[in-house]
């Protein structure tokens, strides 16, 4: 550098005026790159998109092929079917147990059923005349376990669950592991009817003869008006299709009609009861749209175990047997997964997954990537689900 008028030059200039040219570019490009880089992170930063938000749909009982998209030729459910469309629909997806709190334990933690023991669910039925005896087990999920809602409000969400627990008495509520709101979750495993009175002491009685799968799905759209500036984690564990097996007369009258010989699926009443459901599924896709919220809201739609079979409620072929049972029909259910602008529109994925798989994805997806790590049975979905990897 020159010096002008006179003016004795900077000692820690001179050092540069004999440094050769690609130093001088490690001392005035390099920084002024990196200073770029710097902005540019920092644009991309505030341009970053707010967390995404979750909505964690289980039904009770729901058979590997009681959806349209999963090879019903009776049951029709075109909102569960679009969100298939819209995300990916997984053929081997496999619940934690065969029968509900297990699987719900297991969905909630991560863990094994075994691991956490508890095995059957609560508070389980001794059979007659066993011929093995009936290991004891835990009849509640401890309050010591990080619970998916645990985990995610500490990372600054919200949190409801809405619909059925299952998972021990009062001081195991819903609002014990990390819910903010519990409407319908009790220590019971269905409910006394679906039409109100409904007798559920955490949920107050709608209008006589209000329909239970319809409340679930208003209480949803409710509470999700009121948590629309802050990121949301939706439980929204429905009672249907457990017993007892009651549907909407209008819904039952329409299926009877559309029955048809050499179907394998033949129950009205179930039919009607899966309509309601995939009813409830379609109001809350809704009104995540009109809140503007549908391109940061991940989806994740699945069932507790296999089909009932009992008294004809539903027929889980080609699969083996159903609830309670070992083989594939009471173990394999449906399962969808939509996050907006990963999953590939329409796409499969025949990889065998689990119950357990769906806590670490789930907040792996919320950037909680170490948390998703600790102590869990289960794997990330994250790389199938972008379509990068394989587990």
């Amino acid at each position: 550098r020159r010096n002008h008028g006179g003016i004795p030059a900077s000692p820690f200039l001179k050092p540069f005026a004999e440094m050769k040219t690609s130093q001088r570019f490690s001392w005035i490009i390099r920084p002024a790159v990196m200073a770029g880089w710097a902005v540019a992170s920092l644009s991309l930063a505030a341009a970053a998109p707010s967390k995404w938000n979750f909505v964690l749909i289980v039904a009770d009982d729901l058979g590997w092929k009681d959806l349209a998209c999963y090879g019903s030729d009776f049951y029709q459910t075109p909102h569960i079917d679009k969100l298939a469309k819209d995300g990916m629909k997984f053929t081997q997806a496999y619940a934690a147990c065969t029968v509900c709190s297990p699987t719900r334990a297991a969905l909630m933690t991560g863990k094994y059923p075994a691991r956490l023991r508890i095995t059957d669910w609560i508070p389980g039925l001794p059979p007659e005349n066993p011929r093995l005896i009936v290991p004891d087990f835990t009849k509640y999920l401890p309050l010591e376990e990080v619970s998916l809602a645990r985990a995610l409000k500490s990372a600054g969400y919200a949190t409801a669950s809405i619909g059925k627990w299952h998972l021990g008495g009062e001081a195991y509520y819903p609002d014990k592991h990390g819910f903010d709101v519990n409407l319908g979750g009790t220590d019971q495993p269905g409910p006394p009817t679906y039409f109100s009175p409904y007798g559920i002491p955490t949920l107050t009685d709608g209008l006589e003869g209000e329909y239970l799968t319809d409340r679930m799905g208003a209480e949803a759209v409710q509470w999700l008006e009121t948590r629309r500036d802050q990121p949301f984690f939706l439980y929204l564990p429905h009672f249907a299709v457990h017993t007892p097996i009651q549907g909407k007369r209008g819904l039952i009258q329409k299926f009877r009609a559309l029955k048809q010989p050499g179907q394998i699926q033949t129950n009205e009443v179930y039919a009607a009861m899966v309509a309601s459901l995939d009813n409830a599924v379609g109001r809350v896709r809704s009104k995540i749209r009109s809140l503007g919220l549908a391109d940061r809201t991940v989806f994740m739609f699945v069932s507790d175990n296999g089909g009932r079979l009992t008294r004809g409620t539903t027929s889980n072929l080609p699969l083996r047997a159903g609830k309670g049972g070992c083989y594939e029909g009471g173990t394999r259910v449906p399962f969808i997964v939509y996050w907006p602008g990963v999953t590939r529109p329409g796409s499969v994925s025949e990889t065998p997954v689990i119950t357990m798989d769906i806590y670490p994805t789930l907040l792996h997806i919320a950037g909680l990537e170490k948390e998703a790590l600790l102590g869990v049975d289960g794997l990330s979905l994250v790389p199938l689900l972008r379509g990068t990897g394989v587990l």
